[in-house]
């Protein structure tokens, strides 16, 4: 089962990065029909803070384009959506673990 338990402010914070990723796609000119939803976004953030990758989220937030999108495709591309872990020895480096 995977734990959804962020804090408040990780949440927020989390939301953040996913406003950046969203905006970020869009200035790259994905279609839309490419990108993943926002709460999928989100959900996959949570889901790898909280099951065994806890991330460096304010650093991520903060971080040049081509290692906040690394981090963010790599975490998509990676994810076991059953489980909340990373797969593929992927490790983000944004992670604090």
């Amino acid at each position: 089962m995977i734990n959804w338990n962020a804090t408040k402010e990780d949440t927020e914070t989390i939301a953040k990065i996913v406003d950046r990723f969203m905006t970020y796609h869009y200035s790259m000119g994905i279609p839309k029909q490419y990108q993943r939803p926002r709460g999928g976004v989100m959900m996959d953030i949570t889901a790898t803070h909280c099951n065994g990758n806890p991330l460096r989220l304010n650093d991520l937030l903060n971080a040049d384009d081509f290692n906040f999108a690394h981090d963010l495709i790599g975490i998509q591309q990676h994810i076991d959506r059953r489980t909340g872990k990373l797969q593929d020895c992927f490790v983000p480096r944004y992670s604090n673990s």
